[in-house]
């Protein structure tokens, strides 16, 4: 069964299949590392680990490879304030962040590449562009990418030419003061000419010390792991323009490749209705939620619970969801165990009577509906009238789809908490969810589900109480 997948660059769902036939080749954006990711973060690498899991659990091989950036405007800036070298400085939060991903069972991408590690191989890049006509080098031992001797630019994000230049001036604003010497404001910085404020970081290129330009490394780094042509592009749609509009122009420009064929982007996520910010105290880290006694177990459920192309809101009732949920997870697989006699891990080989889900799942990666149709076949489920034989299947089946969601379970306990079952609790979620989204009539369709099945939503500022009718 192939996954099924929104396409940005055609606005279209489109088979994945591997260009070579063989193995999927795919190349998503990382962290920048000068501070622990949030949650914010965590949604995109999440759905991308679901991506690669459904891939493998299809029967396709991967070659995943995902970057760090090491070297930027934060890097730098903040290394300094903290009186370290840049190199210690981003190796204390590449950890951090290594020990968030295994908490949140992330696959361990195959290849990491660093920015700095690649910077000969950035040089190389730059000098094919101005050798190409591509780009061109300033007075201050910049150089700029010509936005203009490029014809597609702007074909990802799908922004008329002014919309373009605007986005491009206000971005430049904000990051780069020096940018006045540009022949357009469209055009983008490669290499960035050594300035003070870098203190001992910048590195000797032709044009002069100096530094790479943000964009300029994932053209690099996935042209030296997955060759001019691959297969999946993914990151957050913040990424789309400029980040991604302008890897797709410096590629294309400096190779006779077409870059990615493909591109997957995860919509933001909220929290509690609003954007994430420090000043509101609301921008959560996996150590923030871990101290208010949630699992990493629960914080993934969470992430994944919505479509990630449809904005996520994030609430601590919807971490209670997650528990009660999983716990039924947990319940179930405990009761079908004892049936089929098996204490011993389940490799999971096949999804059996979690057919639809799986089906589902493959069909835009559509978690929150396959999460729907397992608690569906638990519920029309009774372990004790199971042979041994469907219970194998059973926990074969279960299992299958729990590693393609990378979703681990709680330990099972007697004392789950059956006050709101843990259908409920999902749709009362997805109703908050569809409020949050302004979607009034899913809303009150799933009121209406919720009173007809004997519960009432008492809803507040702050989230929302489940109350039996």
């Amino acid at each position: 069964m192939p996954l099924i997948l929104h396409d940005t660059l055609s606005r279209s769902l489109r088979s994945i299949a591997p260009l070579d036939g063989k193995t999927l080749r795919f190349y998503c954006c990382g962290p920048t590392v000068y501070g622990p990711a949030h949650i914010g973060n965590f949604r995109t690498f999440v759905a991308q680990d679901v991506f690669r899991r459904v891939i493998e659990q299809g029967g396709l091989a991967t070659l995943h490879v995902r970057n760090l950036t090491d070297v930027d405007d934060k890097t730098i800036r903040d290394s300094q304030k903290a009186g370290q070298s840049l190199t210690d400085f981003t190796r204390l939060w590449t950890e951090k962040f290594h020990t968030d991903c295994a908490a949140l069972n992330l696959l361990p991408p195959h290849v990491e590449p660093s920015a700095v590690a690649h910077i000969p191989h950035q040089i190389r890049m730059i000098q094919t562009l101005v050798d190409r006509g591509h780009a061109y080098a300033t007075p201050d031992g910049s150089v700029y990418f010509k936005v203009a001797s490029f014809a597609d630019y702007g074909r990802l994000s799908h922004l008329e030419d002014r919309e373009l230049k605007l986005g491009a001036s206000s971005s430049a604003n904000a990051t780069d003061s020096d940018e006045y010497t540009k022949d357009s404001l469209a055009d983008f910085a490669l290499w960035k000419g050594k300035k003070p404020e870098d203190g001992p970081n910048h590195w000797p290129s032709p044009w002069g010390e100096g530094r790479p330009g943000w964009h300029l490394e994932c053209s690099a780094m996935s042209l030296e792991y997955l060759g001019e042509d691959f297969d999946v592009h993914g990151g957050g749609v913040d990424l789309i323009f400029p980040h991604h509009e302008n890897e797709i122009a410096q590629s294309c420009c400096a190779t006779h490749g077409k870059f990615a064929r493909h591109w997957f982007h995860v919509t933001h996520l909220m929290v509690d209705g609003g954007k994430m910010s420090k000043s509101l105290g609301n921008l959560y880290t996996l150590e923030d939620l871990k101290a208010r006694g949630y699992t990493p177990a629960e914080v993934r459920y969470v992430l994944i619970s919505g479509h990630y192309r449809t904005p996520l809101n994030f609430t601590l009732h919807s971490l209670d969801a997650a528990r009660q949920a999983l716990q039924k997870l947990a319940k179930f697989d405990k009761a079908v165990r004892e049936v089929a006699s098996i204490s011993a891990d389940i490799t999971g080989t096949a999804p059996g009577p979690f057919a639809p889900a799986w089906e589902t799942l493959n069909d835009d990666l559509n978690v929150p509906g396959a999460l729907g149709d397992i608690f569906a076949t638990i519920n029309r489920t009774k372990a004790a009238s199971l042979t041994k034989d469907e219970a194998v299947a059973a926990l074969e089946g279960l299992h299958f789809l729990l590693r393609a969601l990378g979703l681990q379970l709680p330990p099972s306990s007697d004392e789950v908490q059956t006050d709101v079952p843990a259908d409920i609790t999902a749709l009362a979620e997805k109703r908050w969810q569809a409020k949050q989204a302004k979607d009034w009539a899913a809303a009150d369709i799933l009121r209406k589900e919720l009173e007809a099945a004997g519960w009432i939503i008492k809803d507040s500022k702050e989230g929302y109480q489940i109350l039996p009718k």
